[in-house]
């Protein structure tokens, strides 16, 4: 509560997208912890959310980065509609990434006054998520779980006693509080680090990439691709890469050389009940310990989507503080250029 209030108060903006957060926001965060009425945006719940997207990203939530990059506010985040997933931004808009948010909750854990009380057993992550949790799981001798897509799979480790806190790339973030994702909890998870800290969100972040390492991660979808050319093109690609002949295959981009180490179509034993998930999603790891990785979700009548992720970790703290897409580029190329996705899917780009 002294972090809200008070002269020297952290200015914070929480869009709740017209969302079912909405309520829930200003109860918790201005009526019983004292932040200023304008601290809480959008928060009436709407069946049409206002005539906006009520997805957490830069893209949808870009009136909550606009107000974030005029400087006033140092705390803000964002939820989808029904409060599962949240956004975290910085002062002047800068942005956290839902892999490095999860690994900084994770290695400051003990901020958090739930976990003093409970301990912490594992964590978990879902396979297409950054590698950044893993580093702080073996720092901090903590088992970390790398699981399929989809939050049954953390439920089940959770029940199982063996994760106390999980998160995917797609912005879910949840602990075995409730066995959930709930964005409002990771909103409550950041503020007791920076009270604990005494750091901004960028200095927090920045810190720990110094610490840890950086793991540099992007995201492509291509959105609402005919289903048939989806499958398709995901079992060519998987054609492609796992054939014998891929193995130590080398891309140069640039001035950039990489070799392949390691492709396959990621499979899953639960370490609960034993039960075999195979064909998770396409692996490509290369040599330096980049990955790339392909994904085909959703059968909707408005088609699949075709999710491409891209990660290379950066140790070097002189070089920590690049623009990932460009730290990334070479990688997309490879990407682009093995799955030929622009040409089976007649795009420009990704959606």
């Amino acid at each position: 509560k002294a972090l809200l209030t008070g002269p020297n108060q952290l200015k914070i903006r929480i869009d709740a997208m017209h969302g079912v957060m909405g309520p829930y926001v200003r109860r918790i965060l201005c009526d019983e912890l004292g932040a200023p009425a304008n601290s809480a945006v959008n928060c009436v719940p709407l069946e049409d959310f206002g005539g906006q997207h009520p997805d957490p990203n830069l893209t949808y939530a870009s009136s909550l980065l606009d107000a974030m990059k005029g400087g006033e506010f140092g705390f803000g985040a964002a939820f989808d509609g029904d409060g599962e997933r949240n956004m975290i931004l910085g002062q002047n808009g800068f942005f956290v990434n839902p892999s490095d948010s999860l690994a900084v909750i994770a290695a400051n854990i003990f901020c958090i006054p739930y976990f003093q009380h409970t301990g912490v057993r594992g964590f978990a992550r879902s396979m297409p998520t950054s590698m950044a949790l893993d580093r702080v799981g073996k720092a901090m001798k903590i088992p970390v779980y790398e699981t399929p897509t989809g939050w049954k799979f953390f439920g089940n480790l959770m029940d199982g006693g063996k994760c106390s806190l999980c998160g995917e790339e797609s912005f879910g973030t949840g602990s075995d509080h409730i066995r959930e994702k709930d964005g409002l909890w990771a909103v409550l998870a950041w503020l007791s680090i920076l009270v604990a800290r005494k750091q901004s969100v960028e200095e927090l972040m920045k810190e720990h990439w110094a610490r840890f390492g950086r793991n540099y991660y992007c995201r492509f979808d291509y959105e609402e691709v005919d289903s048939r050319v989806a499958h398709k093109l995901m079992r060519d690609l998987e054609a492609v890469i796992t054939d014998r002949s891929f193995a130590s295959q080398q891309f140069a981009v640039g001035n950039h050389n990489f070799t392949v180490e390691k492709t396959d179509n990621f499979e899953y034993t639960d370490p609960v009940d034993g039960i075999v998930y195979r064909n998770q999603g396409l692996r490509m790891i290369l040599t330096d310990g980049s990955r790339l990785i392909f994904r085909q979700s959703g059968t909707r009548s408005t088609g699949s989507t075709i999710r491409i992720c891209a990660e290379c970790y950066e140790r070097d703290p002189t070089k920590i503080d690049r623009e990932p897409q460009v730290v990334l580029g070479p990688l997309i190329a490879i990407a682009l250029k093995i799955s030929q996705v622009h040409d089976r899917t007649a795009r420009r780009g990704p959606t």
